[in-house]
């Protein structure tokens, strides 16, 4: 944290350096090298004949490194949002921009909220929160008690199937002997155990935040998950109309971290990742994946899940399974492309169906990576079930690429139309 203030009092921007991009740059880039560094050393400080961090300890420090880089882009932003004298940008300024001192940013670092399992939010968020009326209608008990609904079923799933299996059995000798189909399928309740007891955590996150009245905003202003408000003007309207007397509904879409539902029944894996530890996914997409230069825009996914993966360990599983992802949006995106752009609505929810099983089947191979850890269990594993995830992924890819190879021009052109169609529904969807 002390890194941290030093990197923001001494090199960020003045405002005569703002038009500099390099310079803007600078303090983005330093804060990374920084962070990043640091999680790097603190991961392996073992190698060294220092006691490895504890779990929590490894928790709390994830979340420092999304904190503090992410308030490094905030100040950065600030700076340039200043430098522009247009008049349309003038409540931007008022509900984006931010003021930090050292105090502040250890007050933000430490905040207890979220410093072990989420949800991530912005400097700007924590400060509204600050200075949230006390007379604000924020209804906490209606919206704890709806998001806690789901708490009691996701507990019995994730008791029932732990009783049963553990990931530890995999690297027996046992386990090897048995058949190809137990071998498979053994994955399945794997991947349940994993997500229902991220489920767990990040439900009760999120009720810690509704309790605390973390990341509300009126509903007026049109929240987005990590975001906040998107619709300035309806917001300065409805906080005006409060400081008048009236009443404005506010909601918590800024903390909103996990979308059961779109996990679960989503057709498609983009929309499954989106729904996903969604306020870690606004930052990878509003800090990574939006950072990196035009020139590198083929790249993009990849670099984010590369990023991904270091933040989540130094271990290969990891990695094994992020890098996994870019190849399974390219077979699952051709296979749009070739089989359900253009065609009726009955083939394309047969489609659809088809889709979310495979889509299910990816994320328990993935998975697999994400318990084992270790390079040789992971490709292990994978061999045992003669690396069936990559397999499929690649007769996917390329049944895609021949069809549309093949398609009729006037055919490809429909379908290129529907799949733009397609693309923005996605984006409706989350």
């Amino acid at each position: 944290m002390l890194g941290n203030c030093f990197i923001l009092s001494f090199f960020c921007p003045s405002k005569s350096e703002t038009s500099n991009t390099n310079r803007q740059l600078g303090i983005a880039g330093i804060s990374y090298l920084w962070n990043f560094g640091y999680l790097a050393l603190f991961r392996t400080i073992h190698w060294f004949g220092i006691p490895a961090p504890s779990p929590v300890t490894n928790a709390a420090q994830l979340f420092l490194t999304l904190r503090m880089i992410g308030l490094a882009f905030e100040v950065q932003d600030t700076r340039t949002r200043n430098s522009d004298t247009s008049t349309d940008i003038e409540l931007k300024k008022k509900y984006c921009n931010i003021n930090v001192s050292f105090l502040s940013v250890i007050t933000y670092a430490l905040c207890y909220i979220g410093l072990f399992t989420g949800p991530y939010f912005k400097y700007r968020t924590y400060q509204d929160w600050l200075n949230l009326p006390n007379n604000a209608n924020l209804n906490r008990q209606e919206k704890f008690i709806k998001r806690a609904l789901d708490l009691p079923t996701i507990a019995v799933a994730f008791l029932f199937f732990s009783y049963f299996f553990n990931i530890q059995y995999v690297e027996t000798e046992e386990f090897m002997e048995r058949s190809f189909l137990y071998r498979l399928f053994y994955m399945v309740p794997m991947f349940i155990i994993f997500r229902t007891r991220l489920y767990m955590a990040w439900i009760m996150s999120e009720l810690m935040s509704v309790t605390a009245g973390l990341g509300a905003y009126p509903e007026d202003s049109v929240p987005k998950c990590g975001e906040g408000p998107t619709d300035y003007k309806k917001l300065d309207v409805a906080l005006e109309e409060e400081k008048e007397g009236r009443k404005c509904e506010y909601n918590f879409e800024t903390i909103h971290n996990i979308d059961i539902y779109g996990c679960e029944l989503a057709p498609m894996t983009k929309q499954g990742l989106r729904s996903w530890n969604m306020t870690v996914q606004y930052w990878l997409a509003n800090y990574v994946h939006k950072r990196v230069p035009q020139s590198m825009k083929a790249y993009r996914v990849a670099i984010t899940m590369t990023v991904s993966a270091f933040w989540h360990g130094i271990h290969p599983g990891y990695y094994l399974s992020f890098l996994t992802v870019p190849p399974i949006l390219m077979a699952e995106e051709s296979m749009i492309k070739a089989f359900r752009d253009g065609k009726s609505a009955q083939v394309q929810k047969m489609f659809d169906w088809g889709c979310w099983f495979f889509k299910m089947r990816g994320f328990d191979y993935m998975c697999m990576g994400f318990l084992l850890l270790k390079l040789s269990s992971t490709l292990k594993y994978w061999y045992s079930i003669y690396f069936i995830g990559h397999v499929v992924m690649l007769l996917f890819l390329a049944l895609g690429k021949v069809t549309l190879t093949f398609r009729p021009k006037k055919i490809k052109d429909l379908g290129d139309r529907d799949n733009f169609k397609f693309s923005e529904g996605n984006k409706k969807f989350n």
